[in-house]
């Protein structure tokens, strides 16, 4: 189950709730669903209650008790606990673990994508600056992910290296139309939002644009190279300045970059290595942790199975795409991208059979959430204009 269905979920519990009698409200149009903070429980929680507590004339805790009882019998959530002042904190069933990698397989690297095209049409422009050319670009992709039309304008035409090298493109330059050296970003990728987008140039002359100005570059980034160069300057914030060094070219546990692509690449790599072994993907039930995936090789009775963290860093990449598109923030991707990275690095050692041991059902499994997470940083990183290379 996505956080955008289980949405979904905690809306129809609101809605049976007004439908019966329990709470004299007018029914949101969306209800937030996060990872839980501190002091909460679970795989998701909701402050639905609280939103709702003032309208209805009763206490949060009160609603978030009618709607735990509603909530609690839908499909694919096993548990609701109500925690401080009317929080929702919801447990996943193996079930919806299960469905969420078959969502991710099915899916691919484009797992997280709108289903089609939107209403929206979204024009940026940004100064003729190496940053905001590339953060500009970046959020055009995630956009375009999200079913928007984009159309990108630099205030001046772009130096050959940066096209060249960091791969940005944009569609006009200052207030004209494209340029012949200067091709659509969208229509590079074969996507149908970039004819939408060429159909709205004119549309495009008379709207606002969205300005995006992140704080500058302090030198020019073009010696890292396009992958390094562009996590450089999309990693931080927009608000940040970001650090241009080379830093991000060691392949050591402290360079975020390289923890996200040598993950990716040990995830193809497991697949390559399980059908040496003859067996592959199968998604079931995982364990929630390297403690745990020892003590069930170890132990007789193992502990009760809870949903593997990884799955709920999974969850929530649909959400962070959308949060990211709405923000017009790349470096909420990459942030999440680190940690799906780190939620999977302690799975993949335990992902093959050891010694003489033969595969089993829980190998399979583990190799399909591996192959999850691998889809879900490619997709990421190609957002991003970043390669995930499958040897590193």
């Amino acid at each position: 189950m996505t956080p955008v269905e289980l949405s979904r979920s905690v809306l129809c519990a609101v809605r049976r709730a007004v439908d019966e009698g329990e709470l004299a409200v007018a029914v949101p149009e969306r209800a937030v669903v996060t990872v839980p903070g501190p002091g909460g429980c679970g795989d998701y929680a909701t402050n639905i209650a609280l939103q709702l507590a003032r309208p209805a004339g009763q206490p949060a805790l009160r609603v978030a008790e009618i709607l735990r009882s509603h909530l609690a019998g839908a499909d694919g959530v096993a548990d609701v606990v109500v925690t401080g002042p009317g929080f929702l904190n919801i447990r996943l069933g193996g079930t919806a673990s299960v469905a969420l990698v078959e969502e991710i397989l099915r899916r691919g690297a484009r797992y997280g994508y709108a289903n089609g095209p939107s209403a929206d049409f979204v024009p940026l422009s940004c100064p003729r600056e190496v940053r905001a050319v590339v953060v500009m670009d970046a959020v055009a992709r995630i956009l375009r992910s999200q079913g928007a039309a984009v159309r990108t304008r630099c205030e001046a035409g772009l130096p050959q290296e940066w096209v060249d090298i960091l791969g940005v493109r944009v569609d006009t330059v200052g207030g004209g139309s494209s340029r012949p050296g200067e091709s659509n970003a969208v229509g590079r990728q074969g996507d149908e939002t970039g004819a939408r987008a060429t159909r709205h140039r004119s549309v495009a002359l008379n709207l606002p644009h969205y300005a995006v100005r992140p704080v500058p570059a302090p030198l020019d980034p073009l010696f890292l190279g396009r992958d390094a160069a562009r996590w450089a300057l999309l990693h931080p914030a927009e608000h940040d300045r970001p650090r241009v060094t080379d830093e991000h070219l060691v392949q050591r546990e402290s360079n975020p970059l390289f923890r996200v692509r040598y993950a990716y690449a040990r995830t193809r790599a497991l697949t390559r290595n399980a059908a040496d072994l003859g067996f592959s993907a199968e998604p079931g039930p995982v364990e929630p942790s390297t403690g745990q995936f020892t003590d069930q090789l170890t132990s007789q009775s193992p502990a009760p199975l809870t949903p593997h963290p990884l799955q709920t860093a999974l969850a929530d990449h649909p959400r962070v795409l959308a949060q990211a598109a709405a923000h017009r923030a790349p470096d909420r991707l990459a942030r999440h991208l680190v940690a799906v990275a780190d939620a999977v690095l302690p799975l993949l050692a335990v992902v093959l059979p050891r010694g003489a041991e033969k595969p089993s059902a829980a190998h399979r499994a583990r190799l399909a959430l591996a192959e999850a997470a691998g889809a879900v940083l490619a997709g990421g990183l190609s957002l991003l204009g970043i390669d995930a290379p499958e040897h590193l």
